[in-house]
């Protein structure tokens, strides 16, 4: 069983994307393939089949239904905030040893692959005291960092990687994801990255890139290896 975390530089970058896209891959291959996304800001009931939960229910195969919503993102939030503000909107609050736990469980029953998807950046702040790096430090499985070719995202990736490093973390590979916009190119992001991280593979993933393109099969082969 293998188990892989998504993360982020910040939010709106790419990481849904990325994760339906390497479920299809995986699942095209013939692997067994389960994905959450634990907790869900700016998920609007009315327009539930545009969430990202149902965007990876969409790629796992499975039916946009009530109890596998609830499966996948447990934790759900109208407001489009950081998940502690969400939730105090609702006069809620998270439980973090409960995420956790939901997020352990999932790993233990995994049969071959498990992606959790993260929620915003690496800092997003989950209850008073955890952000996304608690979470992730919990779990201490291998993760995926996903950044944009927006200008600014060398400084935040960087940024990024030192936090990372300081708590122990491993990064198995850094996807690139086009920034719809953006003057400067996934290669070019990725060269320069490169400058300051030479051990942590590295992969660019244009938007709206067809399956027969094979990024989504490089990205798999790096996380393999």
């Amino acid at each position: 069983m293998t188990a892989f975390f998504i993360t982020a530089t910040g939010t709106d970058v790419g990481k849904t994307y990325l994760t339906a896209g390497l479920i299809r891959h995986w699942r095209a291959a013939g692997r067994q393939v389960d994905a959450l996304k634990p907790v869900a800001s700016g998920f609007d009931p009315a327009t539930v089949e545009k969430s990202d939960t149902c965007a990876l229910l969409g790629a796992l195969g499975k039916p946009i239904t009530a109890v596998e919503i609830d499966r996948v993102s447990p934790w759900r939030f109208s407001a489009p905030l950081s998940p502690d503000m969400a939730a105090e909107r609702e006069n809620r609050r998270i439980d973090f040893g409960a995420v956790v736990k939901h997020s352990r469980d999932a790993i233990a029953a995994a049969k071959d692959i498990l992606v959790i998807e993260g929620i915003g950046g690496i800092m997003v702040p989950l209850t008073e005291k955890h952000t996304v790096l608690d979470w992730m430090a919990a779990l201490d499985i291998p993760l995926v960092l996903v950044a944009g070719t927006y200008v600014g995202t060398l400084s935040h990736t960087l940024t990024c990687l030192d936090v990372l490093t300081r708590r122990g973390l491993a990064v198995k590979a850094i996807v690139i994801n086009d920034t719809p916009g953006s003057p400067v190119t996934c290669q070019s992001t990725v060269a320069t990255l490169q400058k300051f991280e030479g051990t942590i593979s590295m992969a660019g993933l244009r938007w709206q890139v067809a399956p027969s393109d094979g990024t989504f099969q490089t990205i798999a082969e790096i996380l393999a290896a």
